[in-house]
């Protein structure tokens, strides 16, 4: 028996540099719904601060899990996926045309991205890219 029991994933928050450009990003290319929005300004550091004013951030709803952002890190600052910590995030599309489809519209909007990979053994084909921060990210269907 585990020491502690858990339900499931209840929520991920990214930390960001620049939140107007990340909202605009999980919003208009991945579609993501906002949930709630801090009425605060993230530049004043008690906000920045206080979690009951989502740190200055945002949370959006995609598919019953809650993802949000808290813009605290410096504007030259990258994400590095081989430091300790995250190392991609992945959601899931219904279908491998799906990735296709989604692999076009990043094209036609700009957005770098690799190519639809099967990983067979795995049961599910992928496609990659990263956020405005270069947070590495993942498209995953089932094969």
């Amino acid at each position: 028996m585990a020491l502690i029991e858990t339900t499931g994933i209840h929520h991920v928050r990214l930390t960001v540099t620049d939140l107007g450009r990340s909202r605009a990003f999980y919003s208009d290319v991945l579609g993501f719904q906002i949930a709630a929005e801090s009425p605060g300004d993230p530049n004043d550091p008690a906000v920045r601060d206080d979690p009951a004013q989502l740190y200055g951030g945002v949370v959006f709803i995609t598919n019953g899990m809650l993802f949000g952002l808290r813009p605290v890190a410096s504007g030259d600052d990258r994400f590095v996926s081989e430091r300790v910590g995250l190392d991609h995030l992945s959601f899931t599309v219904a279908s491998r045309d799906a990735l296709v489809d989604a692999q076009q519209k990043l094209e036609e909007h700009g957005v770098p991205h690799g190519e639809v990979r099967d990983l067979e053994a795995f049961g599910i084909a992928i496609l990659s890219f990263s956020d405005p921060d270069g947070v590495h990210l993942e498209l995953t269907a089932p094969l």
